[in-house]
């Protein structure tokens, strides 16, 4: 199977964590974007979803899904996303698609998380992939150069700003054994938006494609 083919059997797979009349949160990238095509399957048994980015919300109103302001929302009973790193504790590197705030906030108020990504995507420890920061643009040099004491070195994402209005900063050569305390350091940072590491509170389930097929993990 193709990357692609596997990024959609998961996207698929997670309709089967989705509670009929219930509102869903989704994520953003090119996993999650087969799952809101794998929602639009099933639109008229669920009240709506609440969105992590512009572009989620564009294609959920393109299948004619409902899309609420998560200020118009007390719980969701999943979040369903992608990841662009998740290790065997659940913990993920997420941001690829400057989204990671947006994504961090959903996440939060969800019941339970549902990390949908191919076998690629699996690490045992975290890193490797770039690990995005989104940053106020007034600090972005100050970050920079607290992040190099802490061992990255960042580089600015040119062109590339958030649905927030800020910048995004991928810090490489990072090989992070203490996901949870990296997450609180450099969000303890002045100008730091929130750091793409889903650490502390990371997947509840995930669903991974392999070539044999959909693996369930739960933590």
């Amino acid at each position: 199977m193709t990357q692609d083919e596997l990024k959609k059997a998961v996207g698929w797979a997670a309709l089967d964590f989705v509670k009929p009349g219930t509102i869903i949160g989704v994520g953003t990238g090119s996993t999650a974007a087969h799952f809101i095509d794998a929602l639009g399957s099933i639109k008229h048994q669920i009240d709506g979803a609440v969105s992590s980015s512009e572009a989620s919300t564009q294609r959920l109103q393109h299948l004619g899904i409902p899309v609420f302001d998560l200020n118009e929302v007390d719980s969701l009973s999943v979040y369903v996303d992608g990841a662009d790193e998740i290790n065997g504790q659940m913990q993920m590197i997420k941001g690829g698609g400057a989204a990671l705030t947006r994504e961090k906030i959903v996440a939060a108020v969800a019941d339970k998380f549902i990390c949908i990504a191919d076998a690629s995507k699996q690490v045992e420890v975290l890193g490797r992939f770039p690990l995005p920061v989104e940053v106020i643009p007034m600090a972005r040099s100050y970050v920079a150069r607290e992040l190099v004491k802490l061992g990255g070195l960042p580089e600015y994402r040119q062109n590339v700003l958030t649905d927030n209005g800020n910048v995004i900063l991928d810090v490489h050569n990072l090989r992070i054994l203490d996901p949870v305390a990296l997450e609180r350091s450099i969000n303890a940072l002045p100008g730091v938006v929130t750091v793409g590491l889903f650490a502390a509170r990371g997947a509840d389930v995930a669903l991974i494609g392999t070539a044999s097929g959909v693996k369930t993990i739960e933590k």
